[in-house]
């Protein structure tokens, strides 16, 4: 009975002493096999510009970027469609003075000045939709690009490794900063003209953030992941083993197929004497190399379709290997994917092939995408677009009267000039009929209202409605007037209504007959007499 109870007891210390210790604390705060070790890290903290520290290693990762970017087979092509997702066509600009014949010239001065390179760009190269496209480009490839504001009313677009140099004191990476944070000056290097000469060594010159008048004319577009992050970061930063590696297995399978294209046979020989020299035929001419430690050895010059002759008594073997295997292209697709997300974009987008998944993956991965797109395009218009406009209205005003006297009576009825709104470019339907139907029975239903369906799809029901009314104010002003000037030619026969001359959208379900007024008045009249006499 003791030895029982002994028994027990120590089953129980056993089991105890395999429970963990109650603690408090995290896992990823004690060091373990699980718990991989970071290099790089400040042991009370700091803020985003500490992992940058090191200005070689900065300029030297925007180069690996670009050099991944430019030289390897997918990376390239992933930075393209999420370019062309964000960018599209790209953005409207809506002026909102609440004066519309002001709006109609500021939009038109801007379209203007977008559409002519010579007055956009320095270089004279760009419209303003390519610097859209290079600006959005540029902050997922280099981590960010600047553009100055000149006093001409051109753009200079300034890439990330020409920002550097500066004081010493209170300066990242080109940028120099007040006491407070706010940034004061950006110093830029100058770009040498000759392809072959770096940057590295030229002087910098400060470019203030802020004019003397303090509107802001110079423009940093990048996409900060922390408060107190100065620079950004290229998206290839958390990814950049995993595609280099990438590249690297996809051109060893290319290698191994070449190879194994070469060889259709194996040779199968029987035992033979080892004193006996050989007289097996060698794969083609060879030629010989030196190696490193002053040896030789022999290269043979195999190639595909060669003709293999055996020895007396050798059996040949067919040799069709299977290269790559079958679980080399889902290892492919998860690679993509890893690539893909961290640039936004899901495999169907990456691969611009909607065999791996049916239209419902399709559309939900799309959507999901669309949803970092949008978060992209409001990165752009806060740090490009709607600073740029600030700027250029300004500039606008100091050069006309007229302009600033718009401005001054703007204000005087509580408006504001510079008041406006980017229409960002949207995606259409991924299945046009089904979702608007869809969009059209939440409505009949009450299920949802045209303010906040409008709202889901990126628009703004208020806008709508005003423009529907003024497009079709419009239509109809414009066939009254054409109306009459048919009826005062035609000297006989029927009137032409309006009518007759558009034909307005009407609600589902609405059906409208039309007829000639004059006959429907005539009928009228005829039952008019009909019931008199009865």
């Amino acid at each position: 009975m003791i030895s029982q109870d002994l028994e027990r007891a120590r089953k129980a210390y056993a089991i105890a002493k395999r429970q963990p210790e109650p603690r408090a604390d995290y896992d990823m705060s004690k060091p373990s096999r699980f718990v991989r070790e970071r290099t790089g890290l400040a042991s009370n903290g700091s803020g985003a510009d500490y992992h940058y520290r090191n200005e070689w290693a900065y300029y030297r990762d925007i180069e690996k970027a670009r050099d991944m970017d430019r030289n390897d087979a997918i990376v390239g092509q992933i930075v393209d469609r999420a370019t062309a997702n964000i960018v599209q066509d790209g953005f409207v600009l809506d002026p909102k003075t609440g004066d519309k014949k002001l709006n109609e010239d500021l939009q038109a001065r801007w379209n203007e000045w977008g559409a002519t390179s010579a007055e956009c760009d320095l270089t004279g190269e760009m419209t303003w939709h390519d610097i859209e496209r290079h600006a959005c480009r540029a902050q997922l490839v280099d981590g960010d690009i600047c553009a100055a504001g000149l006093w001409d009313g051109c753009l200079q677009l300034i890439e990330s490794h020409a920002v550097r140099g500066g004081p010493r004191e209170n300066t990242v990476l080109g940028v120099e900063k007040s006491s407070t944070g706010q940034r004061v000056n950006y110093w830029v290097a100058q770009e040498p003209i000759e392809a072959w000469r770096s940057i590295g060594g030229s002087p910098s010159t400060p470019i203030p953030v802020y004019d003397r008048t303090g509107v802001r004319q110079l423009f940093h577009i990048y996409t900060p992941k922390r408060v107190s992050q100065t620079r950004g970061v290229t998206a290839f930063a958390p990814i950049f083993a995993v595609t280099g590696m990438f590249e690297d297995i996809q051109f060893a399978k290319l290698v191994q197929q070449q190879v194994v294209s070469c060889f259709a046979i194996f040779r199968k020989k029987t035992a033979r004497n080892p004193d006996l020299p050989t007289t097996t035929p060698g794969y083609g001419s060879s030629t010989t190399e030196t190696t490193s430690n002053s040896g030789t050895r022999y290269v043979e010059n195999i190639a595909p379709g060669m003709e293999i002759v055996g020895e007396l008594g050798e059996e040949l073997q067919g040799f069709s290997p299977n290269v790559p295997n079958n679980e080399y292209f889902s290892h492919v697709n998860l690679t993509l994917q890893i690539i893909g997300v961290n640039l936004g974009l899901p495999l169907c987008l990456v691969l611009m092939d909607g065999s791996e998944t049916n239209f419902s993956g399709w559309r939900g991965a799309v959507d999901e995408a669309r949803k970092g797109f949008r978060a992209q395009q409001r990165n752009l218009i806060n740090r490009l677009h709607s600073p740029v406009y600030h700027w250029k209205v300004r500039q606008w005003m100091s050069e006309d009267a007229a302009l600033r006297a718009a401005a001054v009576k703007r204000k005087s009825a509580g408006k504001n000039i510079l008041d406006h709104k980017w229409n960002a470019p949207r995606w259409g339907y991924i299945d046009p009929v089904g979702d608007a139907q869809g969009d059209a029975l939440r409505l009949q239903n009450a299920l949802t209202s045209p303010r906040r369906l409008h709202a889901e799809r990126g628009g703004a029901w208020e806008e709508v409605a005003e423009d529907t009314i003024e497009d079709n104010a419009l239509a109809i002003e414009q066939a009254m007037k054409r109306a009459d000037r048919i009826n005062k030619k035609r000297k006989e026969g029927p009137a032409v209504h309006w009518r007759e001359l558009i034909s307005l959208p009407m609600p589902s379900g609405i059906q409208m007959t039309m007829q000639d007024p004059n006959v429907v008045e005539l009928q009228t009249s005829q039952v008019k007499e009909e019931s008199e006499n009865v």
